[in-house]
This record gives structure tokens, C-alpha cells and sequence, in this order.
């Protein structure tokens, strides 16, 4: 392409950020006629808002717009690298807004990455009304900002882009003088619905997508051309949304348990692959594994926990992506076998027992008569030692006095268990006859 074709002195995205709610794409459940925002901006008064959403989605937009309808000053800091004396700066420039007669709103992007004590030092500003705060937030804002902040603020969630909303952004894009508007761009049919759904809900990744494809044009007699054929050469890949500490990270792995749980290999393997590709600890995700072939497989399959533990191992002994293949195999046995939780139910079941009763005396008959005074005192008298009697087994109580004929098992019908149920059946009927 000729040098002076175009230049431009800002990103694409930076160039094009709405300059009117009416310009703004998305986020409908809270911008339509009704909705909240709407509402709040009728009155021409914000409350303190966080919000909450993917990276693109339009939060920084969405706060200057808002600070723009109700004509207040729009006072802005980045958490990254701002710290205590940067906001005693902007504090001052709201005192002074304020003796001004002006409202001035505080924009905080990224406000998760704020520590404890830098929200500390903001609340009685936000409390006393010297100004209304935004922040902006990728992380679930009930992990990250502290809870007398959150509770004076309004958390809106946003949500990705969907991709005919893209599309409207890309074409804007490429008609709109701050865009592209002033050049001839021939762009082959499919190629803006391909970076729409490549960009996965993010405008900003998608105007970067098209500023790449256009400043790497091929310019014949004044007009560029923009095929598929581009698109192989860009790299349309995006890093998996992930935080290895944050809200995306339990959900995947909630995903990942009730996708076993729910007997869904295919699921449990997808959310696996998530977690992985988004560089998870493989670690992790055996924890996981073993947690539900216990809890969940439990007696219906005991080889389940084992074949869990094996893989786990393996994960260790070889490493990725060897240790995948054995990670892969445990999930779809585990999917598979038959499900049970009477064990995890028998054990809350026996500890609620242990909080509401106590320590119980164990019963005399169960204990070791280790001393003479022991014997005296009846320890071990009247125990009956299975192994003297058919079958080795003999009706008699094992639980103390109080919890007498207390179950805290009941096994199911399912798999190896059945086997169970049967022998407990034969032995409870032993024990009452």
C-alpha cells in the first residue's frame, strides 16, 4: 500500500469509540428503552456502579457516555498503575469540581487489581458523595472488591458482544471517516462474519483484526482488496478467558465435576481441553477427578477412584502432553461408571451426630481391657469376636447407647453397590432377628 493512502494517529478502536448512547452497539438489556441505565439516566443522577464483563464488551465506553448524559466530569484512573497519591490528586480535582457546582464522576478501570487498602482509602469519598464512582472489572467483582464498596455500588454485568452486534462495528468501521470511511476497501463476502466470530464477543479484538487486515492490503489502482485468503495469513486465535484465581477458574472446574457427575464424558472431556488449553494446572484438574470418583462414583464403581489416583499419577511421572492422554481416559471412566453418594451422605450424616451429641462414651464391651482395674471396671466384657462365629459375623451394637440403631449408609441399587445393599440387608436382618 502507497504511503499517505491513509494514516492514522490512533488504534482503530480508540478512533471509533461512540460518541452517543445512540452509537453505542450492545448491552441492550441494560441501555433499552426501560431498562436500568435508562431509567437512572432520565433522572439525570448515577448511582456508584461497577461493571462487570468481558474484555471489549464496552465498559470504558459505556462510563464516558454515562458521565457525558448527566454533564458531569469525567475523571479517570487505571488500578495497574495508579496508587494512594494519584487518587489524592483526582479527590482534589472533585473538591474543586465541587466547589464549581460540578459533579464529578470517578472512573476506575480495572478495579479489581486495587488492594484492600487502596479501596479503604476511596469509601468515605463514595460514601460522603464527593464523587460518584465506575469502576470497571473482568473479574466477579464479589472476589475482588471489598464488601463495604460493593455495597455501595450498583454491579451491572455486561455481557460479550454478540456476533451480528460485530458486524455492525466492522462495517461501521470501514464506512465511518474516523475509520476507514475515506479509503476504497473491497472486502471479499464471509470475511467480516469470520473476524466477527473470531473475535468471541470483543469488539476491540475485532478492530484490530481489521486494522491489521487493512494496512496489509493489497492496493491495485487506488483500492484495496481484502480476501480469505488474508485471513490465513492472520492469526485469528485468541488467548482462552481464564484466571487461574478468579471466577472463570471455578467455573470451568464446576462445568468440569457436574459434566461427571451428570455421566457426559464427551462434556467432562470439552471442559477438560478448556481448562488445559488456558495452561490450568493438569494437577488441578486430577484433584477434581479424584474428588468425584469419590464423592460421586463412591461404592457404585470403587475402581473409579482408583483409575482417577492412576491418572493422577501419571500426570505427575510423565507431564504434559503425554500425561493427557491418561488424564482423558480417567475422565470418561469416571463419566461413565455408575454413580453413588451414599458414602458422602453417610459421612454428614455421621458427623452431624458427632456435632449434636458430642463425645459419647464408647461402649463398654468395645473397649480394651488393658489394665486389671480396666477388666474390673467391665471393659471388653461381652464382646463377641466375629471371626469365632459362620460367616464371621455376629449381631452386636457398635455405636454408643444414645446413637443405638442409628444408619448413616444406605446404599444404592447401582453398580457394585447393589452387591453391597444386598450383604447390609442380610446383615441388619441378622441383627434384628
Amino acid at each position: 500500500m502507497e504511503k499517505g493512502l491513509f494514516r492514522v494517529k490512533a488504534p482503530l478502536a480508540e478512533r471509533l469509540r461512540p460518541r452517543s448512547l445512540d452509537e453505542f452497539v450492545g448491552q441492550r438489556h441494560l441501555l433499552a428503552e426501560g431498562k436500568f441505565l435508562r431509567s437512572v439516566l432520565a433522572k439525570k443522577k448515577l448511582p456508584s456502579l461497577i461493571l462487570w464483563g468481558p474484555p471489549g464488551c464496552g465498559k470504558t465506553t459505556l462510563a464516558r457516555l454515562l458521565a457525558k448524559e448527566i454533564a458531569a466530569s469525567f475523571l479517570s484512573v487505571s488500578a495497574v498503575d495508579a496508587g494512594v497519591k494519584d487518587l489524592r490528586k483526582v479527590l482534589m480535582e472533585a473538591e474543586k469540581l465541587r466547589s464549581l457546582g460540578r459533579e464529578a464522576i470517578l472512573f476506575i478501570d480495572e478495579i479489581h487489581r486495587f488492594n484492600k487498602a487502596q479501596q479503604d482509602f476511596l469509601l468515605p469519598y463514595v460514601e460522603e458523595g464527593l464523587l460518584t464512582l465506575i469502576g470497571a472489572t473482568t473479574e466477579n467483582p464479589s472476589f475482588r472488591v471489598i464488601a463495604p464498596l460493593l455495597s455501595r455500588a450498583k454491579v451491572l454485568v455486561l455481557e460479550p458482544l454478540t456476533t451480528e452486534e460485530i458486524l455492525i462495528i466492522l462495517k461501521r468501521a470501514l464506512e465511518d471517516p474516523r475509520g476507514f470511511g475515506g479509503l476504497k476497501i473491497n472486502v471479499e463476502e464471509g470475511v467480516l462474519e469470520i473476524l466477527a466470530r473470531a473475535s468471541e464477543g470483543d469488539a476491540r479484538v475485532a478492530l484490530n483484526f481489521l486494522e491489521i487486515l487493512v494496512t496489509s492490503a493489497e492496493e491495485k489502482e487506488g483500492t484495496l482488496t481484502i480476501t480469505k485468503r488474508h485471513l490465513e495469513e492472520l492469526s485469528l486465535a485468541r488467548p482462552l478467558l481464564y484466571d487461574q484465581s478468579g471466577e472463570e477458574h471455578y467455573n470451568l472446574l464446576s462445568a468440569f465435576h457436574k459434566s461427571l457427575r451428570g455421566s457426559d464424558p464427551d462434556a467432562a472431556v470439552y471442559w477438560m481441553v478448556r481448562m488445559l488449553e488456558a495452561g490450568e494446572d493438569p494437577l488441578v484438574i486430577a484433584r477434581r477427578l479424584v474428588a468425584a470418583a469419590a464423592e460421586d462414583v463412591g461404592l457404585a464403581d470403587p475402581v473409579a477412584l482408583q483409575i482417577a489416583l492412576a491418572a493422577k499419577d501419571a500426570v505427575e511421572f510423565l507431564g504434559l502432553p503425554e500425561g493427557e492422554l491418561a488424564l482423558t481416559q480417567a475422565v470418561i471412566y469416571v463419566a461413565l461408571a455408575p454413580k453413588s453418594n451414599a458414602a458422602y451422605k453417610a459421612l454428614s450424616l455421621a458427623r452431624e451426630d458427632v456435632k449434636k451429641h458430642g463425645a459419647l462414651p464408647v461402649p463398654l464391651h468395645l473397649r480394651n481391657p488393658e489394665t486389671k482395674l480396666m477388666k474390673e471396671l467391665g471393659y471388653g466384657k461381652g464382646y463377641q469376636y466375629p471371626h469365632n462365629f459362620p460367616g464371621g459375623y455376629v449381631p452386636q451394637e457398635y455405636l454408643p447407647e444414645k446413637l443405638k440403631g442409628k444408619r448413616y449408609y444406605h446404599p444404592t441399587d447401582r453398580g457394585r453397590e447393589k452387591e453391597l445393599s444386598v450383604r447390609l440387608k442380610r446383615l441388619l436382618g441378622a441383627k434384628t432377628k
